[in-house]
């Protein structure tokens, strides 16, 4: 698809064509009224020769009766006149002087035809000879003969031409100047509105969608003058960039608070809830309970667990929202991918586990336990929304540019719901309603994956369909 054309091209281009236009439209009626001149100045000069002609046959008649002169030996007659005689279907005394030497040519037979039909009485008018293009015009002699006369346009139409190369010529290099000299002077005029699109496209930049942004760019003063069209936009544009900062900080305070609250919150729940977990021990282990009092007390002890996960998986994400570096080390994610895939093959026999690793080690820089906990959340949500003998295949690979080290979980269960997977990886996301499982679950585990993989500047992704789901983490290669 070809580049659009920029204004300033658009208002060249238009400055060039409007004034090629009004050059060639001055042309164009110069050249009219011009060949109206010339044609009005030949209409006169042949005037006179007819004048000239009829006179000096009328004075050769009376010296010779008998044989009736050549017309163009009138005096007056200049080089290119025409004069022939025309009695009835003859046509006698038909010459023409010659425009270089003034000698006297005789017409071809398809020049008398012309002549011929040249009647006496006529306005001048234009006809076209072998010897180019003449004003003619016929006068009655009497006793059926009729004297021709003509003049060359030749002289007319050599200054027509020349005139249209003179409008050509000008038109062009006033264009190419009009073009030449309005780029510059629109270069100039159309700069602040270049300054003011380079403040759009660098607040454009800036990640907005999460953590504190701050708008440090904003039109210049001598571009945000309202009263110009420019002025207009740049005031425009600083006023938008300071709502928009406003509104930015105002979500950032609200997140932080909100981040900080279930900071302090998940902090000050773990004594209770370990409180909670020792007391529930101590009572199993040191009480006698009936069997409904040893089911409750199961039960206790099992959510009070689930719990404990949930504050821990909290707070991690309140700490990773936090901005808080991961401990970087290096990281065998071969080794890694393997060792967590035998756990759950020994956990959860009831699923097919498979691995694809290549021939080499792959390896990144990270924190340990933070992968592992990405590698355990995908295997796991994995076991825990698919059937039995379900396949699993947790795999390890670089990219093909090698920049990259993938860490991917793959399954052929029944697939995520088209709905659910924009929104999978949000905070307490659930998609137990597209793929089976029994296990509760928090709503976290996806949202750790992420946020640990945007933690090491990577990210992750989702494939589903019927029959094959991917998550593939992508992690930048250590150096």
């Amino acid at each position: 698809m070809s580049r659009p054309l920029t204004l300033r091209a658009k208002l060249t281009l238009a400055v060039a064509a409007l004034l090629a236009a009004v050059t060639l439209a001055l042309g164009f009626f110069t050249h009219a009224l011009m060949s109206r001149t010339f044609l009005r100045q030949t209409d006169e000069q042949l005037q006179q020769a007819v004048s000239r002609a009829e006179h000096y046959r009328g004075t050769a008649s009376a010296a010779r009766a008998t044989t009736p002169p050549d017309p163009l030996d009138a005096p007056g007659q200049g080089p290119g006149a025409l004069n022939a005689l025309v009695h009835g279907s003859d046509v006698r005394s038909a010459h023409v002087l010659d425009r270089r030497t003034g000698e006297r040519t005789s017409l071809t037979a398809e020049d008398r035809e012309v002549l011929q039909e040249v009647k006496a009485g006529r306005p001048p008018e234009t006809v076209r000879l072998a010897a180019g293009e003449y004003r003619v015009r016929a006068v009655d002699l009497g006793s059926g003969q009729t004297l021709v006369t003509g003049l060359p346009l030749s002289a007319a139409e050599d200054a027509l031409d020349s005139l249209s190369l003179i409008v050509v010529g000008v038109g062009a290099t006033a264009a190419g100047a009009a073009a030449l000299v309005g780029m510059l002077v629109i270069r100039r005029e159309l700069a602040p509105l270049e300054r003011v699109a380079g403040v759009a496209g660098e607040a454009s930049r800036l990640p907005l969608e999460a953590g504190e942004v701050r708008l440090a760019a904003r039109v210049a003063d001598r571009d945000a003058r309202p009263g110009t069209e420019v002025g207009e936009v740049g005031h425009a544009l600083n006023q938008l960039l300071d709502s928009v900062e406003g509104a930015l900080e105002a979500r950032q305070a609200s997140e932080t608070k909100v981040r900080r609250f279930v900071a302090d919150a998940s902090h000050e729940l773990r004594n209770p809830l370990a409180a909670i977990r020792g007391y529930s021990d101590l009572l199993g282990a040191t009480e006698h309970f009936s069997e409904d009092g040893l089911r409750s007390l199961g039960r206790l002890q099992a959510q009070s667990q689930r719990m404990g996960g949930l504050v821990e998986d909290l707070l991690l994400l309140a700490r990773l929202d936090e901005g808080r570096t991961p401990t970087m080390a290096d990281v065998d994610l071969t080794r890694l991918v393997l060792e967590t895939a035998n756990d759950f093959r020994v956990s959860a026999p009831d699923h097919e586990w498979r691995l694809e690793l290549g021939d080499e080690p792959v390896s990144v820089r990270g924190d340990e336990r933070q992968l592992h906990q990405v590698l355990t959340n995908l295997l796991s949500n994995a076991r825990k929304h698919t059937d039995a003998g379900t396949r699993i295949t947790a795999g390890a690979r670089l990219s093909g540019d090698g920049r990259w080290a993938l860490l991917s979980v793959e399954d052929n269960g029944q697939g995520i719901a088209p709905e659910l997977q924009s929104r999978v990886f949000e905070r307490f996301a659930r998609a137990d309603a597209a793929r089976s499982g029994s296990d509760g679950t928090t709503g976290l585990g996806l949202s750790i994956v992420q946020a640990i993989a945007r933690a090491h500047g990577g990210g992750v992704r989702v494939e589903s369909a019927p029959g094959r789901t991917l998550f593939e983490v992508r992690l930048p290669v250590r150096s």
